[in-house]
């Protein structure tokens, strides 16, 4: 079976890639170092040809709404257009726990592009994950010696067990709104970054600061946790805090 899949090369889509392989599928990648811009649709068409199903991650690091939804907006657009005209079978869309509880900018985008989704004339299939146990690496990352990190109350799921769900779903056949997916435990932004520090022996002094308004009283009171049933990954933080220790250690 082939299988698109439009960003690839980040963070979920390389375990996306990683999976489909694993499991004897042929996944296509949907990136610019691909051929493929997905903001205008260039490349889009020839690259999406023979595929059965396409797996959307594409992402927009922003905070803000009007470069959220114009993003989510037009790759959405584009993605569903193709789709449409290919006579794609599935279209399976990674979206966020609580962006329709939580008014930060970003989850406008992601609103957005459910919606989109929801009426874009294509089988379809939207999975809801929490924060990734990656989520606060990119912020260590440059050369300060201070990090500012919200504080945020969640149930954060490996990205590795996402990727898997997304490709049992594009296997399994379009199912609307899946059960959401997030980890086995409650744990608070601001102290999974401090673990992070410590696991890779970094200098870095994590400041929390709450978000100003209903945004930052709903992100650190559970607006993002998960609601009602919901799937939950294998993976622990524990286990991706030995990784990281692990590749600290080794020099990988």
């Amino acid at each position: 079976m082939q299988v698109a899949v439009a960003g690839g090369t980040g963070l979920v889509g390389k375990f996306v890639v990683a999976e489909l392989r694993a499991a004897g599928h042929r996944p296509v990648v949907l990136a610019r170092s691909h051929g493929v811009d997905l903001t205008t649709g260039a490349g889009l068409q020839e690259r999406l040809s023979g595929s059965a199903a396409v797996i959307n991650v594409t992402n927009i690091v922003t905070m803000r709404k009007k470069a959220a939804v114009d993003f989510f907006s037009r790759t959405t657009g584009h993605l569903l257009s193709a789709a449409r005209s290919d006579g794609i079978e599935h279209l399976v869309t990674l979206s966020i726990v609580g962006s329709d509880e939580v008014d930060l900018g970003y989850y406008f985008g992601k609103r957005v592009q459910e919606e989109l989704v929801r009426d874009g004339g294509v089988p379809w299939t939207v999975l809801r994950a929490t924060q990734f146990f990656e989520f606060p690496e990119p912020l260590l990352d440059n050369r300060s010696p201070v990090v500012v990190m919200p504080r945020m109350l969640t149930q954060p799921v490996a990205a590795q067990d996402v990727a898997e769900k997304l490709v049992a779903h594009a296997v399994q056949g379009p199912s609307g709104m899946a059960r959401e997916i997030a980890g086995p435990d409650r744990l608070d932004m601001v102290d999974m970054t401090r673990r992070i520090v410590r696991s890779q022996g970094r200098r870095r002094l994590v400041v929390p600061v709450t978000l100003p308004g209903k945004v930052g009283k709903a992100m650190s009171a559970g607006g993002l946790l998960p609601r009602g049933e919901y799937v939950q990954g294998r993976r622990t933080f524990d286990d991706h805090l030995a990784s990281l220790e692990r590749a600290t250690t080794t020099g990988r």
